[in-house]
């Protein structure tokens, strides 16, 4: 009989689906790789059972234990579904401005969630980052991931995802882009994939209000590039451990709007029904793909997470329009 022992072991192993109507007049050839086809629906899946297996070796994480973390939603599934597996609980902290999709799933698995204002400083003691830290050092025998600096979401990536690329394409990639929040994705797979071909590219997608393109290309931390925008899950007011700028390119910022849309004509023209996110790491390696992707260049770009995370907003005709995204 095929099966397996548990949900999580059907993490990995995504689809590559080729671009066909929104990549028009582009040369070369775009490839999705389409990350909601993990168990939890979204990429965070891979670094949520390292980060919790990692710790279960550390002796950090024991028995009965409490996994608090501070999470945009689906690094929370993630986790959520492997404490399942393992018999831990969880409490998440989220931001105020996550869907209530994303909070809904992760009651749904059994999960308690804090939701703590968006607007705020990251030291700020109400932030979804300090919560969590507090929520840590209250509750006996818990652990705090903190996939932000910790380095297991970047080995996951080096480890599963970046060697899936390369098999996929049969070695040909030149191009690698994703969209960068904890940063261990695009890291991860950038690190794999330039061991294997030094002269790939890696093109980082940021959003306005976040700080990484500057700080790339200027080595200035600029709180003045820090203001709230909508888009969820890429961009950061920290630096998390999870970025290696030495391994990112470029960057390139793409607007909330520019991401909404771009969201949408992906389910409608490609038949991806995706997140956010997704969105705006498509708009951004297209516009970047316009200048620099050349015939028989091959670039992948990452598909954080599903649709159903996000059917009150960037699925929602009224709530499109009250944005200004849609006529």
């Amino acid at each position: 009989m095929a099966y397996l022992n548990h949900i999580t072991e059907a993490i990995g192993n995504t689809p590559l689906v080729k671009l066909n109507s929104v990549t028009a007049g582009i040369k070369g050839t775009v490839l999705a790789k389409v990350e909601y086809a993990n168990p939890g629906n979204s990429v965070k899946d891979r670094m949520a059972i390292k980060m919790i297996e990692d710790a279960e070796k550390a002796g950090i994480l024991k028995p009965g234990g409490t996994i608090i973390e501070g999470t945009s939603g689906n690094t929370g599934m993630g986790l959520a579904l492997a404490a399942i597996a393992k018999g831990y609980k969880c409490i998440f902290t989220l931001a105020d401005k996550q869907s209530k999709e994303k909070i809904d799933v992760l009651r749904a698995v059994g999960a308690e969630v804090v939701v703590c204002p968006t607007n705020v400083a990251p030291d700020h003691p109400d932030s979804y980052y300090s919560v969590a830290r507090r929520l840590n050092e209250e509750i006996p025998n818990s652990f705090y991931p903190n996939q932000y600096d910790n380095m297991s979401n970047t080995a996951a990536h080096y480890e599963t995802t970046g060697p899936e690329i390369w098999e996929q394409t049969d070695g040909k990639v030149t191009h690698w882009a994703a969209g960068v929040g904890t940063g261990g994705t695009i890291s991860g797979v950038a690190k794999y994939l330039k061991e294997k071909n030094p002269n790939l590219v890696t093109v980082g997608i940021d959003t306005y209000g976040s700080v990484f393109k500057k700080y790339k290309e200027t080595g200035i931390f600029d709180e003045k590039e820090i203001y709230a925008y909508a888009t969820e899950g890429i961009g950061e007011d920290i630096l998390p451990k999870n970025v290696d700028f030495d391994l990112i390119d470029t960057f390139i910022k793409v607007s909330d709007k520019d991401g909404a849309v771009m969201t949408r004509r992906l389910a409608r023209e490609e038949g991806l029904f995706v997140g956010w996110s997704s969105g705006s790491a498509v708009y951004g390696a297209l516009e970047y793909a316009k200048e620099h992707l050349k015939e028989g260049d091959v670039m992948v770009v990452l598909l954080p997470d599903h649709g159903t995370r996000y059917l009150g907003k960037i699925y929602n005709d009224d709530w499109m329009r009250q944005q200004g995204y849609i006529d």
